[in-house]
């Protein structure tokens, strides 16, 4: 054999083992991509455990007792972690007295799911302290929204289902003003078929996809940017939410978002509450939603405008992780879950 043949044979040697390589690996990471635990649903005389990783609850044990009623009224149990109502300044605790409600409830066995009592801030304080291991050999529904992104987000990558759904202190006292929102929390932890009709939008990028639902409250999402709870949002299908923003704010993350890489592979979009927006002195010029379309239009998904998740009172379930069918039209969409 030539010394030219002999170079040849080892040059597509590599490149076809390489290729064959790389394949596998691509196979490897769409199967871990797309195969997350799903949580037990949860039954009659399950626990739940009503914990605050975030904001302070001062003022705020009536809202929680109620939402034990609830829970009593679905014939769950509750208990209450035992730093809950503890006062750090901005947060419900110390940094380690809420790390260690979080993470008592995470290895509890006899816990079905971990219900969150409020956000505002501070989730992202306790991420790196807590340990996942236990949860993922026994997982079990980790209920919020807003600043409890954080915790879904860390949730996703570790390969379990999460539910982005009401708070306890979400609850008014005529619980029927939110009739909606607590229906649909009740359904799917019970595990009821979940799938929803969105009003339409002009705004609407019409179209059908599919993949897994991932995201949440937008500042979070842009928060985690950069760091091992991020999400790969490949194949995936982003939701999005946002409170008390200027509009530029909006943009801004939007597009540091953009220029991350975080829309390239993505398969659609889901606009969720944009809620008390503030108005700035110079003037934004075009509507919260103009100004997404203008932001991500020029991709080719999907995009749906008027889920009603989010900061709003009408604040209904999603079940996150979970693979969904989306079909876009400018008179409606529709979300369908699997099972």
């Amino acid at each position: 054999m030539s010394k030219n043949l002999l170079i040849l044979s080892l040059f597509c040697f590599v490149f076809f083992f390489g290729i064959e390589t790389l394949a596998s690996q691509n196979i490897t990471t769409e199967k871990q991509n797309n195969t997350l635990k799903q949580p037990p649903y949860l039954k009659a005389g399950d626990t739940v455990a009503i914990v605050a990783p975030s904001g302070i609850l001062k003022n705020r044990t009536d809202e929680v007792k109620q939402a034990q009623a609830l829970l009593k009224s679905w014939g769950l149990h509750s208990i209450i972690g035992k730093h809950v109502f503890n006062n750090a300044d901005h947060f419900a605790g110390t940094d380690d007295e809420r790390c260690e409600d979080f993470q008592n409830a995470l290895d509890n066995p006899k816990i079905s799911a971990i219900w969150c009592a409020r956000g505002g801030y501070g989730t992202v304080r306790i991420l790196d302290k807590l340990d996942f291991s236990k949860f993922k050999e026994n997982p079990k529904w980790v209920i919020g929204y807003s600043d409890i992104t954080a915790l879904h987000n860390q949730i996703h990558n570790e390969g379990i289902e999460s539910l982005h759904a009401i708070m306890c202190i979400s609850l008014p006292k005529d619980e029927s003003e939110i009739e909606a929102s607590i229906s649909t929390f009740k359904n799917t932890i019970f595990g009821k078929p979940l799938d929803y009709t969105l009003k339409g939008s002009e705004f609407n990028k019409t179209g059908t996809t599919s993949g897994q639902l991932v995201g949440g409250n937008l500042t979070m999402l842009h928060t985690m940017l950069g760091s091992k709870t991020s999400i790969n949002t490949s194949g995936k299908i982003l939701f999005i939410e946002e409170i008390g923003e200027y509009k530029y704010h909006i943009d801004r993350m939007l597009q540091s978002l953009k220029r991350a890489g975080y829309f390239d592979n993505c398969n659609g979009v889901i606009v969720g509450g944009m809620s008390k927006m503030r108005t700035n002195t110079t003037l934004w010029g075009t509507s919260v939603e103009q100004l997404i379309i203008d932001a991500l239009g020029d991709y080719g998904f999907p995009i749906a405008f008027n889920m009603p998740a989010g900061h709003e009172p009408d604040n209904r379930a999603l079940i996150l992780g979970r693979t969904i069918k989306l079909t876009v039209n400018k008179t409606a969409s529709e979300i369908i879950f699997g099972n």
